[in-house]
């Protein structure tokens, strides 16, 4: 059975976002091609991810110096608690759909602390005498992103997805743009029409 991982990466809904349209639309089409498969939503805004902040990386490089974790304050237990179970939930995922709008030429900050509880040394790549090696077998992605202009992939948001996808072993990569929509507001109906035109047919051999 399919395990698809939707990360939601956007404070508003479908009524208000061209990227959540298109990513409820994969999702519906998903279902229908895969009855069976298990779907689970996680929305980044909403869900308690820990940030890479001083207390979390304190608790993590007392945990590499050989410390209990029983030693941690009961801050810090939360914090790598919440952490470890999100990696644990991408390693668990075998399909993976990411969706979010460009927003400055990059992701939002709510999607980095994702990605950062998701690029784990000893979990999903690890470092060798050659340099990282990918940990990460056998998954396939979907970036959903919408973006005011085109970019054809060029801008620092999908490269950055990408990249970290391909570093830890995710070759099996796929991206789904809505681009120009605010460019070109007359056009928005027909590039919108084009995208779930293309979200349905990922999601038959996704």
């Amino acid at each position: 059975m399919s395990n698809l991982l939707v990360i939601k990466a956007h404070p508003l809904s479908a009524e208000h976002s061209t990227s959540m349209k298109v990513m409820d639309h994969f999702i519906s089409s998903f279902k229908a091609s895969n009855p069976d498969a298990s779907v689970e939503i996680v929305d980044v805004f909403t869900s308690d991810i820990p940030e890479l902040d001083e207390a979390l990386l304190t608790a993590m490089y007392s945990l590499k110096a050989g410390n209990d974790f029983a030693t941690l304050t009961t801050e810090q237990q939360g914090l790598l608690t919440r952490f470890n179970a999100s990696t644990e939930q991408f390693l668990a995922a075998d399909r993976i759909v990411i969706a979010n709008a460009l927003w400055n030429l990059n992701i939002p900050t709510r999607l980095k602390a994702w990605v950062d509880t998701i690029n784990v040394a000893g979990k999903t790549f690890k470092y060798t005498a050659t340099g990282p090696a990918p940990l990460t077998e056998g998954k396939k992605v979907l970036h959903i992103q919408s973006n005011g202009g085109s970019y054809n992939g060029q801008d620092f948001s999908s490269m950055y997805l990408k990249g970290i996808m391909n570093f830890v072993g995710v070759n099996d990569y796929h991206q789904l743009f809505i681009e120009g929509i605010d460019h070109h507001p007359e056009d928005s109906d027909k590039i919108l029409a084009a995208a779930f035109a293309s979200a349905a047919d990922l999601a038959k051999t996704f």
